[in-house]
């Protein structure tokens, strides 16, 4: 069974990634993911606020103004031993990719268009197979345009972009009025990837501590009907690979995924409830999964059931759509 496959013009021998987590905070924990069978690793995030607090930290020990945050950014990576933040980040990463046999992909977590670009090739300089930019921004001005909003993505890839030689993927949010749109606009700024999609944090509130609580949730296989239904429209309509996350419980997920046309499955919550070891069990699945279907390599059934590239995207989920609620209201309503 060949199971191999290409993202972001990398050699996989599984289109299985081990997406962000606490699960690569560690070089064991890495290798572990690594002998588990994945096809590549996504380190976990590296949060511009991190980046910010020790690029302010040298910019006081050489008594910079603090307002000198992009020349304190340039200079601290090499200007500094600690084993923490920032540059264990880099340490960690460098390891990995000498440790490991599969691609290393770092990850850049922010929201301004400043302390992207330093730190991005510095992740390049570690050995970073890729990188990928989780542009976290959820709005919360509600007089901030939503072109404004777009606007910023497209900013900070294109200087990425010109900042690294390695690949760049985007994981984005579902929230935009059209994100077949903004996918199709990421990819003409130079996007080698999207990753669909990002999972906002969504607090809760405590009515018997009258407290808001913030909560990050696994997912759930419920999770996957919305990136699938994108994956599945923009197969065909983009030179961008396509990866998707969310909502991964067992291999049938990730073939579901594969025949609506993602390039790799990537999944956090599946090996953090089950640990590492499981990325064997969804690829042993996959593997019987094709042989049960007939088929002999992913090529086969990558696409199967996306959008028909000739369609009318809207006529044909509108089609959909009605379908659907035609058999809910029949299987509502059937006389028993």
């Amino acid at each position: 069974m060949d199971l191999t496959t290409s993202y972001l013009g990398l050699r996989l021998r599984n289109p299985l990634v081990a997406s962000a987590s606490p699960l690569s905070y560690t070089l064991d924990g890495i290798r572990r993911l690594a002998d588990s069978g994945v096809g590549a690793v996504v380190m976990f995030s590296l949060f511009e606020e991190q980046i910010r607090e020790r690029a302010m930290q040298v910019a006081r020990i050489v008594d910079w103004p603090a307002e000198s945050f992009p020349e304190a950014l340039s200079y601290f990576p090499d200007a500094v031993d600690e084993d923490t933040g920032p540059r264990r980040y880099l340490h960690l990463l460098e390891r990995a990719v000498a440790r490991t046999e599969i691609p290393v992909i770092a990850s850049l977590n922010g929201v301004t268009l400043e302390g992207w670009t330093g730190y991005a090739r510095a992740m390049q300089d570690a050995g970073a197979a890729a990188i990928e930019l989780n542009i976290y921004y959820l709005p919360g001005n509600p007089r901030i345009p939503g072109t404004d909003v777009e606007q910023r993505h497209i900013d900070v890839l294109r200087r990425v972009k010109d900042a690294v030689t390695v690949p760049v993927a985007v994981k984005l949010s579902p929230y935009f009025s059209s994100p077949g749109e903004m996918a199709l606009r990421l990819d003409e700024a130079g996007a080698d990837a999207l990753v669909l999609f990002n999972r906002f944090l969504q607090p809760d509130i405590d009515p018997d501590e009258l407290a808001v609580v913030p909560h990050v949730a696994l997912s759930n296989r419920a999770d996957a009907r919305l990136p699938r239904t994108w994956i599945a429209l923009l197969r065909g309509r983009t030179s961008a690979a396509l990866a998707a996350t969310s909502g991964v419980e067992d291999s049938g997920d990730v073939a579901a995924y594969l025949l609506a046309g993602a390039d790799v499955v990537m999944t956090a919550s599946a090996l953090l409830r089950h640990g590492p070891g499981y990325a064997t069990v969804l690829l042993d699945g996959l593997s019987a999964w094709m042989s049960r279907k007939g088929f002999q390599a992913l090529d086969e059934l990558r696409g199967m059931l996306a959008v028909p590239a000739d369609a009318d995207e809207a006529v044909y989920e509108r089609a959909s759509y009605v379908t659907a609620m035609r058999a809910a209201n029949i299987g509502i309503y059937q006389p028993w």
